[in-house]
């Protein structure tokens, strides 16, 4: 299934695939959603890329190991948990912060972190496992 329009579609629907998983990431600690399924809407996005461009146009488009995304997620949502450990409340309470930006006050969680961490684990070792699978099967 490795046609031209295809192979010419598949960047731009990935762009959108990416886009909509970072929507559902970012709406998830109020509505469905979050930073699972996020994730795996990515994971999506990043394995039509790879039909379509192959491994290692998909490994030159992550910039990092998806090892390395991955444990920089679970370094994220473990400082999620801590953070609620230093303001001395039950571990994994979730604070929030209300910064003024350009004067809109935008709400800040720990939560947002958490759910951005698993994300960033489910898109680095759902991305890392295709890509192991993927690599053996062209040997």
């Amino acid at each position: 299934m490795n046609t031209l329009i295809f192979r010419t579609v598949a960047p731009f629907l990935t762009a959108l695939m990416v886009l909509f998983s970072i929507f559902v990431l970012l709406r998830g600690h109020n509505e469905p959603g979050g930073g699972f399924i996020g994730g795996l809407i990515a994971v999506s996005a990043l394995a039509i890329f790879g039909i379509a461009n192959g491994i290692v146009a998909v490994r030159k488009a992550l910039w990092f190991h998806p090892m390395a995304i991955s444990a920089f997620g679970l370094f994220m949502a473990c400082i999620a948990g801590l953070l609620s450990m230093a303001f001395a409340v039950p571990f994994m309470t979730g604070l929030w912060i209300y910064p003024v930006i350009l004067g809109v006050e935008i709400p800040l969680s720990s939560v947002m972190l958490f759910d951005a961490g698993v994300y960033l684990v489910v898109v680095g070792s759902i991305t890392s496992i295709a890509l192991a699978l993927e690599a053996e099967e062209n040997v």
